[in-house]
């Protein structure tokens, strides 16, 4: 096969559009069934929004990989290879769950069964793990129940790592999305750059993972019109767990070894392999530090493990005063900062520039993260150039106006409270401080 760079753009072109497009009708098809659940107490969002919109990803889904099956370079894939019959069936089977649960709130234990199932589905069609590349230690062979084992555990850690993190707009399919795109560099990265074609599944499945997220954005950045639910939020969870397992337990290491030249060379050589088993936890290390964190608070204050509250991290970056996008923007960040960090250490491990990048970026994270918990106060040169509440002569005229209000009535004016999750300019609380969350036991569940 030559290289299809063509081949993956058309392929991305066409899951972007078809997800995009569906989601419309999809959203009009949710109202009517009535797939828009109560706002509970811990929800972000303030009007019912409806969910499904897992059913355009789907079609996002058959749509690249019929594209793909019909196009030169990458209908080898198929032929060679039984990896995208068993994804799709595995993706068929978590999406009908997923769908079901969207309308009719499945039970937990039952979601937690159709993941396994979902799993065991693919591992029955050839997509598991038949091997580990261990660093220092070499080429690991698994028997078929570890590697069946591992491979369903796998799937279902990352399709509840996904589903965790989705809690604002736009959040899972971004993060997601940047996954999927550090996945698909050094996935093919492996195959042509090792000339290994084990890993064409594996770079297909990210590419159309991609279009996946992209076609499905622009309906649900805040503030969104439409959920994946959870239809949406197992089922590109799943599709990210099936290219891991492709290229981490389908890649023949000693393929590697041949063509680094020698054992001491492939060592270095095969760390882009060592790369999958790592590169799935950039999408699980934001959302496991969070539920480490909500255990750990939740049981220093005498509650269950297991109960909900308003305390996960992105709730945390809307207390401390960031908005719904900036919030959402951090966490892309993040998680980009992870996923292409890794992948650009797995090309050139030997430069400590990467290192010094990435530890540079990490401070100027760390920075923004904390930005709201000061008031800093721009020259007046730039005032124009930075939204009202940094600027000098807008605190001025704040406090005239208090003075003169103190002044006419002798009393503390009364102070506006600013709604969280209402938009101000430019659909960001642009003027004044932010309010911690508004009230929401009469709205839904009390928890």
């Amino acid at each position: 096969m030559g290289q299809p760079v063509r081949e993956y753009l058309l392929t991305l072109c066409v899951t972007v559009a078809v997800t995009y497009l569906l989601t419309g009708p999809v959203r009009k098809f949710a109202i009517a069934a009535g797939a828009m659940p109560e706002i509970r107490a811990r929800d972000v969002h303030r009007e019912p929004t409806p969910r499904l919109g897992g059913i355009a990803m789907f079609g996002g889904l058959c749509a690249g990989l019929l594209v793909a099956d019909h196009l030169e370079n990458l209908n080898g894939v198929f032929e060679l290879s039984n990896e995208p019959r068993a994804l799709l069936s595995g993706a068929a089977l978590i999406w009908l769950v997923g769908v079901l649960d969207d309308k009719f709130e499945i039970d937990a234990l039952i979601k937690l069964g159709a993941q396994m199932i979902s799993a065991g589905v693919m591992v029955m069609q050839g997509l598991t793990i038949l091997w580990l590349p261990i660093p220092f230690v070499g080429t690991v062979s698994l028997t078929q129940w570890q590697g069946n084992l591992l491979t369903v555990a796998l799937v279902v850690i990352t399709i509840n790592a996904v589903n965790f993190v989705d809690g604002l707009d736009g959040l899972a399919a971004g993060m997601v999305c940047i996954a999927s795109a550090a996945f698909f560099l050094y996935a093919y990265r492996i195959w042509f750059g090792y000339g290994i074609e084990a890993a064409a599944p594996a770079t297909l499945f990210a590419a159309i993972l991609m279009g996946m997220c992209l076609g499905f954005l622009p309906h649900n950045m805040h503030p969104a019109r439409i959920f994946m639910g959870d239809s949406g939020s197992m089922l590109i969870g799943l599709v990210l767990a099936a290219a891991a397992i492709s290229i981490t337990g389908q890649v023949d290491p000693d393929a590697m070894a041949l063509w680094a030249g020698g054992e001491r060379n492939a060592t270095h050589a095969m760390l882009p392999v060592f790369i999958p088993l790592v590169l799935p936890l950039t999408i699980i290390a934001i959302p496991m530090a969070d539920l480490i964190l909500a255990i750990v608070r939740r049981t220093w204050n005498g509650q269950s493990p297991f109960a909900a509250d308003r305390g996960h991290l992105h709730h945390r970056l809307l207390e401390i005063g960031h908005s719904h996008s900036r919030a959402v923007l951090i966490m892309y960040f993040w998680s980009a900062l992870i996923a292409f960090g890794a992948v650009a250490y797995s090309v050139h491990s030997a430069s400590m520039w990467i290192v010094l990048l990435i530890v540079a970026l990490s401070a100027v994270g760390l920075v923004l993260l904390l930005l709201p918990r000061f008031t800093p106060r721009a020259p007046r040169w730039a005032e124009s150039l930075v939204p009202p509440r940094y600027r000098h002569s807008a605190r001025a005229a704040e406090a005239a106006a208090e003075a003169a209000a103190l002044d006419t009535t002798g009393e503390e004016p009364v102070r506006t409270p600013v709604v969280a999750g209402v938009s101000g300019v430019n659909g960001a609380t642009a003027v004044g401080p932010r309010s911690r969350f508004p009230d929401r036991r009469k709205a839904g569940s009390a928890r």
